[in-house]
């Protein structure tokens, strides 16, 4: 039988289109199993000389206007071309792609170098290697029915499966920053990097999660202090998990029921652009990003009243063992009853903002040698929300329970005054 010439075209015409759709999609914002990219120049959209920026995305999400979520590797010129598998917002244009925010990193503590491979299996794992084969970062997923990835248009990256349920989920990984929809739930935490040019975690610094009573900003690890809080009527009855959630005009509160049900309590926040983001940052604000006139702009900072303190009201705004006045003034303690005895110096006398250090560090061994000084009129910012250990005592009392107390004030838990009226 003979077939009709406009059958075999529409066949062909078919044939192309899907071959063409199944190379598209791998570039577009899906993926299937056993699929590996190579973090080389084949990747590369563009470098960016005077940024020193390396593109090379793998996934796109969809735009809005000349804005959208790609993933794929970045190197942002600080270290040694080192790359970080990413989540950006990005400037996508039809002939370079301009990275403007990372919002999520797979490795931001373990960079890669060029030659590093992601590699989706055929068993469903997502897995990155560095050069020397070395296993840097897996979601863990192998032999979890995985069908596909895709990468969301709120910049969640997202394994599934046939039925197109969530599987795995960048959203439950925060790294530093929130976006729209996404959620922090109660054992999670935002943890800050280490400056703006240095994407690794700090390490018992800053962070940010939410407890059985309130949405805590802590800092220092040994113990953790809080700083700020968001506070709410504590429920023992209810045994789901709590969260909070960034939505378009509000920071939402689920405490004692989850949705479908209204949030017990919200932060009201400006409505903004779908690519408006929560970032919790190096010096501990916690800042709402929108895109306006061509750049990020901070739209909100959640923690600005600060008891009216100001930047004072940070702990670390005048570095460690350090002392903010008004309008963030430092100096290191000088003794009220012995002025004539130094116990600190600066540790940059032209950046009085890095803090002091101590001219005879604290040790645990040779308590004998150590003693209190006075310092009057100070304020420590763990009056407003913490604790205290011991309640009702006086002052003699306060002070050998401390020296006998090898983490009260000790060289891995050093002095952090922040406050002085």
């Amino acid at each position: 039988m003979k077939v009709p010439l406009i059958s075999f075209c529409f066949f062909a015409f078919f044939l192309i289109l899907t071959c063409y759709s199944a190379s598209a999609e791998l570039y577009g914002g899906y993926a299937n199993l056993s699929t590996t990219w190579t973090n080389n120049d084949s990747l590369t959209v563009n470098i960016f000389s005077q940024d020193n920026i390396i593109v090379r995305p793998i996934l796109y999400g969809r735009k809005f206007g000349e804005q959208g979520f790609a993933c794929g590797f970045l190197y942002n010129g600080t270290n040694m071309l080192s790359y970080q598998f990413a989540i950006f917002v990005a400037q996508i244009f039809s002939d370079f792609v301009y990275p403007q925010v990372v919002i999520w990193s797979a490795n931001r503590d373990h960079e890669v170098g060029n030659g590093a491979i992601l590699n989706f299996t055929a068993t469903g794992d997502l897995v990155l290697q560095d050069v020397d084969g070395s296993i840097v970062w897996t979601t863990n997923t192998r032999g979890k029915s995985v069908a596909g990835m895709n990468l969301t248009d709120t910049g969640n990256l997202v394994l599934f499966d046939v039925s197109g349920s969530v599987v795995w989920q960048s959203f439950d990984y925060p790294t530093d920053c929130l976006v729209l929809g996404q959620r922090l739930y109660q054992g999670q935490q935002l943890v800050p990097s280490v400056s703006s040019t240095n994407s690794t975690a700090q390490k018992g610094l800053f962070n940010l999660q939410v407890t059985d009573d309130s949405l805590v900003a802590y800092v220092g690890s040994r113990p953790a202090q809080a700083y700020h809080s968001y506070p709410f009527i504590r429920n023992d009855t209810y045994k789901g998990r709590r969260y909070i959630r960034f939505l378009n005009g509000s920071l939402s509160f689920y405490i004692f029921s989850a949705e479908p049900d209204d949030s017990e309590f919200v932060i009201p926040i400006p409505q903004a652009s779908p690519f408006q983001f929560i970032k919790l940052m190096p010096n501990g604000h916690l800042k709402l990003f929108d895109w306006q006139s061509d750049e990020f702009r901070v739209m909100h900072d959640f923690f600005s009243d600060n008891n009216g303190l100001g930047e004072c009201g940070y702990p670390l705004a005048c570095g460690r063992n350090c002392i903010c006045s008004i309008n963030q003034q430092c100096s290191c303690p000088v003794s009220t009853s012995h002025r004539e005895n130094y116990y600190f110096r600066p540790v940059d006398n032209y950046n009085p903002d890095l803090g002091c250090s101590e001219i005879t560090p604290v040790t645990c061994d040779s308590k004998q040698d150590q003693d209190f000084v006075t310092i009057e009129n100070l304020m420590c910012f763990t009056y407003f929300t913490s604790y205290p250990d011991m309640d009702m005592v006086n002052m003699e009392t306060c002070k050998e329970a401390c020296l006998n107390n090898c983490s009260c004030a000790s060289p891995t838990s050093p002095l952090i005054l922040t406050w002085i009226w």
